[in-house]
């Protein structure tokens, strides 16, 4: 069986590591995997390293509309909601949309926002809709949230919730580029304005079909449910965590393995696949013990995972 769009999604992300996003690949990928996933990426980079770039690049090539929501700490939920105004000539109310109603939305250095303005994004993140005044609003198909987030020891930031945090499908960093890549930025300068050059190479309703063919065709086979299963259990047995991984984590991690099969060229599952992707999966959902802080959640779940057999594919 063919896989719908697999090979036009493949070249657009050759080109954009060849020509415009060079060093980025692995974020790119990333990114790709969160949208044929039906999730979202959290981005856990320092400033300046092209978080805006990489998301704006992306949704050009994928002829998706693109939001932009600057985090402050003075940042309400209407202002990526919407709200209503008053429209004196028709003497009534109407609904002005939020950025929040783009196919690809960057939520820029979003632990900068307060509390409650992070927690207005739960019910888009995992309804794809948003409740306004009491009247509920769908938005668009497919819809992804790239949110971006500073060291936390960077003033002014506040600590994601966990709540928040599991509706992620999964994180990456970017980092800084290789040597020569940097090296002709600064000769050059940003390339934000050659983005304008991108042309679509796939549109919206043929990545909604990708995405609902990674979902329902791709197949998980009982060895590999078993496995995924393993993964959650022995999070749950560490000393080293609070909490394991919820059921949502393992939902997660299916979906994001099913979509690196999809990009592999399969039909299924391979172990390979959840390997692949198990850390930047996972470990953002799980909180250290308060005597295990010093450890960093990576490295422990990546040594977990070396624990648990691996099924012969």
């Amino acid at each position: 069986m063919d896989l719908p769009h697999r090979q036009q999604i493949l070249d657009l992300l050759q080109m954009l590591t060849t020509h415009h996003l060079q060093g980025k690949g692995r974020s790119l990928h990333r990114a790709l995997l969160g949208l044929l996933g039906g999730g979202h990426l959290l981005i856990e980079d320092l400033p300046g390293v092209g978080k805006t770039t990489l998301a704006l690049s992306l949704a050009r090539v994928l002829g998706l509309d693109f939001g932009r929501i600057q985090c402050t700490s003075d940042l309400l939920p209407s202002d990526m909601t919407g709200l209503s105004i008053f429209d004196r000539e028709q003497s009534r109310f109407h609904f002005v949309e939020g950025p929040i109603f783009n196919h690809l939305v960057l939520v820029d250095e979003i632990n900068r926002a307060l509390p409650k303005t992070q927690s207005a994004l739960l019910e888009a993140m995992e309804e794809q809709r948003v409740t306004v005044e009491g009247v509920t609003y769908s938005l668009p198909d497919p819809f992804m949230v790239i949110a971006t987030q500073n060291p936390q020891d960077q003033v002014g930031t506040f600590p994601l919730p966990e709540s928040q945090l599991d509706r992620f499908l999964l994180t990456t960093g970017i980092g800084y580029p290789p040597a020569e890549v940097e090296k002709s930025i600064i000769r050059t300068g940003s390339i934000r304005d050659q983005l304008t050059t991108l042309t679509p190479q796939i549109d919206a309703a043929q990545l909604v079909a990708a995405k609902h063919f990674v979902a329902n065709e791709i197949q998980l086979h009982d060895r590999v449910i078993n496995y995924l299963h393993a993964i959650l259990e022995e999070s749950r047995k560490s000393p080293y965590f609070i909490n394991g991984i919820s059921t949502r984590g393992g939902l997660s991690l299916a979906a994001a393995a099913k979509a690196e099969a999809y990009l592999a060229g399969r039909l299924f599952v391979v172990p390979d696949d959840v390997q692949r992707i198990a850390v930047e999966v996972t470990a953002h959902r799980l909180q250290l013990r308060a005597d295990q802080e010093h450890r960093r959640k990576d490295e422990v779940m990546r040594s977990l995972l070396a624990d648990i057999p691996v099924p012969i594919a």
